[in-house]
């Protein structure tokens, strides 16, 4: 008697061997026709599995992740099948699920074009309708490393060597075409469906090692109905739309230079979005009783080794040897900087806790092809703070330091905020009964937080565990950017104490905290999130003060000082270009009023405003404009 136990506890018995499929069978008929795949005892299997001893099933449709990601395991096959149909001699190398679809591949001395990626698309719809059937073979290594180097698949082949010698080499068939492939897929090609698209064409280097060769990466995305394809091809445009790339562009607010690769060249309204943003987080550091350092950008390798940086992030730091053979680095990070300010003078316990921070620029180099615009630089500002303070206060400055971030992100435009808390690493440093308390205090403020939380286990920094702060933008997407960590291990390390009630000298635990995380990020996700249409308090240009005729000129230079003078930003537009092309161009570049003035104007000491967005007008007398939007200049009327 063979007994299987469901999600919900109940248990079937069969009297022989059964497969994933024949349990589905059994539940209902329906089940059966939607299963994609099963677990058996936590572990994914085929359908075709046949289950030997008593177990817990679990099976999965495409309702379910699992049965998602197998759809898309499975386009993935089929992608590669359809182009060694198409494109015989092509070599297969990898091809894995990705977050909203899968990539593949491949070796070819041709480049794949848009056309290819039709063809390939219309072969793939061919290979579905064909509905090959889906079997899965074990070989042995030596078996399977001929079979492969036979067929010319070298890649494929050296894949195998690699594989420990008491793995099982797994060969996946669609048909007669053939994978190495741990699995586990659906039933046959035609189970997939026809809701998948080829999205693009990249470079990507054998095994991710930019000493091995270039093959093509095509992507593509699949899922379980054309209503859910459509809806992500309809994100993406969008996405596309709002990139913050583009928008940077048209609003005139940064460029990149191949001289200095991952540095942000900021333009004048670029700049002024950086500096609002500084201002806003120094007004409310100030409030929360933070005081602002300053530490230097290079410090002598020493102090990086003593802090376990060296070590950590020596082949990403930027190393500089004197004349004089000592050697320095630019800071990857502020934090040892900030332990040395508050080594400076004698600190008691009547001192914690005691907040610093620093607008800090660090360096840390990145893969050339990882650079992504302002996403991802090598040189980049971090709003960070470091607190120093007592066990017993971590818990209740955690908290404090949480809600300051979610009423700043608030402010921001960002309602929808999940936490994240990672524990240890396994390359970290300290003793595990200093995580059990950098671990247990912050998960104390977690819980307390009353917030959604998800636990990423090993994903901690490497001198403490942490919070992560995620933020859902205006399309859906998940943006990581705050972060909080606990950490008894850096102060000690670089010799800061404080003196107790006993009069003992004592190590501080020191908090490193980031609300924006880098600034340069931030303001690229702020772009996209708002498609470049800021609300107008953080607006680099707030308004363009535009005369219809030169006779308008003196007035609208006065009108423009007027607003500067009650801080409002403001530019007066003299160009010899006609009203309409200088209207079709502000708003190009996403400026939130354009004030138009002629003789009505001048003769009612008024604007006429036209907002971004809309063709309507609006005629406002010229001190109740500055009233009105004086008080809309500040993140609290937002």
């Amino acid at each position: 008697m063979l007994t299987i136990t469901l999600p919900d506890g109940n248990n079937l018995d069969f009297s022989k061997k059964v497969t994933g499929l024949e349990v589905a069978e059994k539940i209902s008929k329906s089940l059966a026709k939607q299963a994609m795949v099963i677990s058996v005892d936590g572990e994914l299997k085929d359908l075709d599995f046949l289950i030997e001893k008593n177990c817990s099933v679990k099976i999965f449709t495409s309702k379910n992740e699992e049965g998602l990601e197998t759809i898309r395991h499975d386009t993935a096959h089929v992608l590669a099948m359809a182009v060694q149909e198409l494109f015989p001699g092509t070599q297969v190398t990898i091809g894995p699920v990705i977050e909203n679809g899968f990539y593949y591949d491949f070796a070819r001395k041709e480049t794949f074009t848009e056309e290819d990626l039709k063809k390939i698309e219309n072969k793939m719809r061919e290979i579905v309708d064909r509905d090959e059937k889906t079997t899965r073979e074990v070989w042995g290594r030596d078996k399977a490393i001929k079979h492969f180097e036979k067929k010319g698949e070298l890649y494929k082949a050296e894949l195998i060597k690699s594989i420990p010698e008491d793995e099982e080499v797994s060969i996946y068939f669609h048909g007669k075409w053939h994978d190495l492939c741990r699995g586990p897929h659906l039933s046959s090609t035609g189970k997939i469906g026809k809701y998948f698209k080829l999205t693009k064409v990249a470079g990507a280097y054998w095994r991710g090692d930019s000493n091995n060769e270039m093959l093509q990466r095509i992507y593509g995305t699949s899922w379980a109905s054309q209503k859910d394809l459509d809806d992500y091809l309809r994100g993406i445009e969008e996405a596309e739309k709002r990139d913050h790339r583009k928008l940077g562009k048209e609003m005139d607010l940064f460029h990149f230079r191949e001289e200095s690769p991952g540095s942000v060249f900021w333009h004048e309204k670029g700049w002024a979005l950086f500096q609002k943003l500084i201002d806003y987080m120094r007004m409310k550091q100030n409030l929360a009783g933070y005081k602002e350092i300053n530490t230097p950008e290079v410090l002598d390798r020493t102090l990086w080794e003593r802090s376990g940086h060296w070590e950590k992030f020596g082949e990403n730091m930027y190393t500089s040897t004197t004349p004089d053979e000592k050697v320095f680095a630019i800071k990857p990070m502020n934090c040892p900087g900030c332990i040395e300010v508050f080594n400076q003078g004698l600190k008691s316990y009547k001192d914690l806790p005691l907040k610093m921070s620093e607008f800090g620029k660090v360096h840390r180099y990145e893969p050339s092809g990882a650079l992504h615009g302002l996403l991802r630089v090598r040189a980049f500002t971090q709003d960070d703070a470091h607190i120093f303070c007592t066990e017993d206060q971590i818990t209740k400055e955690c908290l404090i330091v949480t809600n300051l971030i979610l009423e700043i992100y608030k402010d921001l435009g960002f309602q929808n905020v999940i936490l994240k808390y990672s524990d240890r690493p396994d390359v970290r440093v300290g003793d595990d009964n200093v995580w059990d308390k950098a671990e247990a205090a912050l998960l104390e403020a977690v819980k307390a937080s009353k917030l959604e939380y998800s636990i990423n286990k090993g994903e901690g920094a490497f001198y403490g565990p942490k919070i992560e702060f995620v933020l859902r933008d205006a399309i859906g997407r998940d943006w990581q950017c705050g972060t909080l960590q606990v950490d008894f291990n850096l102060p000690g390390r670089l010799g800061a104490s404080y003196v107790d009630k006993d009069g003992a000298k004592k190590v501080p635990v020191m908090l490193h905290r980031a609300l924006f995380g880098s600034l340069e990020r931030f303001i690229g996700i702020l772009i996209e999130h708002y498609a470049g249409k800021f609300p107008f308090w953080i607006s680099p240009l707030q308004t363009v003060v535009i005369p219809i005729s030169e006779d308008f000129e003196n007035y609208a230079v006065k009108v423009s000082k007027k607003i500067k003078e009650a801080g409002i930003s403001s530019v007066v537009d003299l160009k010899k270009h006609n009203l309409n092309y200088k209207i079709r161009d502000h708003s190009l570049a996403k400026t939130p009023l354009l004030l138009i003035c002629g003789k009505k104007e001048v003769d009612s000491n008024s604007v006429t405003i036209r907002r971004l967005d809309s063709d309507k007008q609006e005629n406002m007398e010229l001190n109740t404009f500055l009233k009105k939007f004086s008080a809309l200049n500040k993140a609290s009327s937002n």
